[in-house]
């Protein structure tokens, strides 16, 4: 098992090497929530931050981005894949301007969705909030460059979309409101229709190359095993869960057939997550992995955010042994195994 886990990530990497001189992409651009957020959540009055020890403890230079991390998340891994920068900055982060941003801008606030319902449980920034920022940069970026360069960035830029898990998590399972009005299959179709509308105004906007991420097993998230355990259902995952982030990608599925059909010259790709994130919780070892149903921080049940700090004893010594850093989100190393799946899978394409 040892050797397949090497020869795989070997071919990742030489996957990266071989891409990286042929790349078409100018800029990542970022949208969604906590998987993809930089440190936009820094920046405005929330509780949902990570900006201090021990998150970022492995990132470049050691420092808490606001990362919900240890270290990079999924659009640096990518980042770096196409020959760009190793780290794609937050758009409201001050130590960053428009230099920064033409290469690489993230829009993404943790704890936000698709439905503007769920950005509120929080006060993070919504997704139209997202998109009124991105025509900022769209602005500023022609001011930079000239309208000529900057449309041209805009338009062979990757967009990257990364959103949905708490729009259940966080809104529909735990507040009652939108239980009231929808059933769960009902509930994702509402969200599909927020995401097709989302991809048509950025269309409109000028993108033409979008990965559209899909749900990973939510229902294994350690949060999701500790809530399982302490309702008397034991520890293992929420297979209930499970079972709608998989119909719910179906859906983004066939949402993004529906679009390549519909918008003339358009790439759009389903970046979907689930069956290598499935593969890695089966069978952790495989990947190196010693962890998988606790995280590394603090206890590794139920904390994230300011409950996972530098002042509890119980975090772990080295996150690579662990799938998950905190209780809702993946460890450095699982994001760039995912990745480099992903960059095979769905985003060769935009090579």
């Amino acid at each position: 098992m040892a050797y397949t886990y090497i020869s795989w990530l070997l071919l990742g990497q030489f996957l990266t090497l071989v891409t990286t001189s042929a790349s078409k992409i100018p800029a990542i651009i970022v949208f969604g929530d906590s998987s993809v957020d930089a440190g936009n959540n820094n920046q405005i009055s929330t509780i949902l931050k990570s900006n201090f020890q021990p998150y970022g403890r492995d990132f470049l230079g050691g420092r808490p981005t606001g990362r919900f991390s240890n270290g990079r998340i999924p659009p640096d891994f990518i980042s770096e894949a196409f020959g760009l920068k190793p780290a794609v900055p937050a758009y409201l982060d001050p130590a960053y301007g428009i230099a920064d941003f033409a290469v690489g801008v993230s829009f993404a606030s943790a704890g936000t969705g698709y439905d503007n319902a769920t950005s509120n449980v929080l006060s993070v920034i919504p997704l139209w909030k997202e998109v009124e920022y991105y025509k900022d940069y769209q602005n500023k970026l022609r001011a930079y460059l000239g309208y000529q360069n900057a449309n041209r960035i805009i338009r062979e830029a990757l967009y990257l979309i990364s959103i949905g898990t708490n729009d259940f998590l966080e809104n529909y399972y735990t507040l009652p409101n939108r239980r009231s009005q929808y059933n769960v299959d009902q509930y994702q179709q509402f969200l599909v229709g927020i995401a097709e509308n989302f991809i048509k105004e950025l269309y409109s906007l000028g993108a033409r190359k979008i990965s559209l991420g899909g749900l990973i097993p939510m229902g294994c998230l350690p949060l999701e095993r500790t809530s399982n355990f302490f309702t008397g259902n034991g520890g293992g995952c929420k297979e209930s869960y499970n079972m709608v982030a998989m119909n719910f990608n179906g859906k983004l599925s066939g949402l993004v057939k529906k679009l390549n059909y519909e918008l003339r010259g358009v790439k759009v790709v389903f970046s979907n997550p689930y069956p290598i994130v499935k593969q890695i919780i089966r069978r952790p070892s495989l990947y190196g992995f010693e962890e998988v149903a606790v995280a590394c921080c603090s206890s590794g049940l139920f904390e994230f955010g300011y409950t996972c700090n530098q002042y509890n004893p119980l975090t772990c010594a080295d996150a690579n042994k662990y799938v998950f850093w905190d209780s809702f989100h993946p460890t450095e190393k699982t994001s760039q195994i995912v990745t480099d799946h992903l960059l095979k899978r769905a985003l060769h394409v935009f090579f």
